[in-house]
């Protein structure tokens, strides 16, 4: 079971609390047992925090959480540039000092700064914030577009339902893609969104027809992973040539139609080998893979595991 502390500050957003809460401790299925985590929440000291969401929460702990947890969770606070009292940075300073995984969820990136964490490390948070992260913050090297970026023992994610991407992609990677996939059948939402949060920029979008999107294409590429071969596939699909269908996936998706297919496989893959007995062939070609070679350099660049030894760290 893993440890994991959600530290609720004065002013701290329930929907990016609400998205911890609903992968560490409400798990799949009505019953809601907890899928591999013990979640608390926290905050700087027992008893009330406000939030900016018209109504207040009540928390039985303080910071003596963030002692022992395995994950510490950082949601966002509606003023992110006010500072963060001293003690909650030293309490997180000496988490990390210990090695323990600590993730913040929007612009709970700030609190991470304050502590000086995200200094010489990839980090984002909500499209919205970047200008005035970026001010305050010069040295972390801040990627606008990503939706969630994980390095390791520190990650952050993007705005609101980012949040939530993230933390699937905490389960993912602790329990596993069939544990995460579960999680996400049960909150209705995608296992995992290709591309970056410039999707969701107004002026990312700016000159494209809304009606003309590629949603359709996409389903169909993930339906049909044997036919969606390569980027010809895909364009051909969407009526499109090559050249404007590249413009038009970065603008949408916020990657490159590349990039997004060998996700879209090696996720088909895991998932294979964690709930099937599939031959490691047949597991390439229903991924949508070309041979097990394809399969197996994808899977370890993806996992640092090949297929035989992915399969048998997961089976359950």
């Amino acid at each position: 079971m893993i440890d994991v502390a959600v530290l609720a500050l004065d002013g701290v957003m329930t929907y990016d609390l609400a998205c911890a809460v609903q992968v560490f401790r409400h798990g799949p299925g009505k019953t809601g047992e907890p899928a591999g985590f013990d979640m608390n929440v926290c905050g700087q000291r027992p008893g009330p925090v406000w939030t900016p969401n018209g109504f207040g929460l009540h928390v039985e702990h303080g910071l003596e959480l963030l002692v022992q947890a395995d994950l510490i969770v950082v949601p966002g606070i509606g003023l992110p540039t006010l500072p963060t009292p001293e003690p909650v940075l030293d309490a997180l300073r000496a988490a990390a000092a210990r090695q323990a995984t600590i993730a913040s969820i929007c612009i709970g990136a700030f609190v991470l700064a304050q502590a000086g964490l995200l200094d010489d490390r990839p980090a984002t948070t909500h499209w919205a914030y970047c200008d005035e992260f970026a001010q305050l913050f010069p040295a972390v090297k801040l990627d606008p577009a990503a939706l969630y970026i994980d390095d390791g023992d520190i990650l952050t994610s993007a705005g609101l339902s980012a949040g939530l991407d993230l933390c699937l992609h905490i389960a993912r990677r602790e329990l596993g893609a069939s544990a995460a996939a579960e999680l996400a059948r049960w909150n209705v939402v995608p296992p995992h969104r290709e591309g970056g949060q410039a999707q969701y920029i107004p002026q990312a979008m700016s000159g494209t027809d809304p009606r003309g999107g590629l949603a359709a294409t996409l389903a169909w590429a993930v339906a049909n992973p044997a036919a969606a071969q390569d980027v010809s596939a895909l364009a051909a699909h969407a009526l499109m040539s090559e050249r404007t269908f590249i413009r038009r996936f970065k603008a949408e998706v916020g990657t490159t139609p590349r990039a997004w297919l060998d996700a879209q496989r090696v996720g088909a893959a895991r998932e294979l080998l964690e709930t099937t007995a599939l031959p490691v062939e047949t597991v390439a070609h229903r991924a949508g893979f070309g041979s097990v070679t394809a399969l197996r350099d994808n899977l370890r660049a993806a996992t640092g595991l090949t297929p035989s030894a992915y399969r048998r760290a997961r089976r359950r």
